[in-house]
């Protein structure tokens, strides 16, 4: 549920695409979420490509935990079985937290659209450094389904009983000193 009475609160994310053949020019699932989170009021922080390799996805992904200006990555891709899939591989070492009812919720969502070849995503969602993180399967079907389903919502400040954006717009210098 969303409360219209409060503004809402935009956040800076980050668009990340796992792909071993697209380009800015072809990456339909990137510009997919971008168009969504600008349409919602948050600002897009970078967009990049990297291949499908743990090392550059954790590298990337790294360097935004690390900027308090980002306050959420989205990446899209890489999450399936083939031996190229390697997103969660490379992001669940990075999460202080995981969150685990992103992957069964998209998974729940995702069935209704696609069946039991749902169960071939290996999507998660994390906490690093107050940075969310959801990872996503490539296409932009799935990008849809986990934007509109799922983290439209938690990363809108007004919905209610609770959201991302306070944790990860919280900053260490808003404590009060000892």
């Amino acid at each position: 549920m969303t409360s219209a009475s409060n503004p809402q609160k935009p956040i800076s994310i980050a668009v990340l695409t796992v792909s071993d053949t697209r380009t800015k020019a072809t990456d339909k699932s990137g510009m997919t979420l971008i168009e969504r989170l600008q349409a919602a009021g948050h600002s897009l922080a970078q967009h990049s490509i990297v291949k499908d390799d743990v090392y550059q996805i954790r590298a990337a992904v790294s360097q935004w935990i690390a900027d308090q200006n980002v306050h959420a990555v989205l990446v899209t891709g890489g999450t399936g079985f083939t031996a190229r899939d390697t997103t969660p591989d490379a992001l669940l070492p990075l999460f202080d937290q995981v969150i685990e009812g992103f992957g069964e919720l998209f998974r729940q969502l995702s069935y209704a659209e696609i069946g039991t070849s749902t169960i071939q995503s290996r999507t998660v969602a994390g906490v690093a450094n107050r940075t969310v993180i959801f990872s996503m399967p490539g296409s932009t079907g799935a990008c849809r389904t986990a934007w509109d389903g799922i983290i439209e919502q938690q990363l809108d400040s007004r919905h209610k009983p609770c959201n991302f954006v306070e944790m990860v717009t919280f900053h260490a210098a808003a404590l009060p000193s000892a």
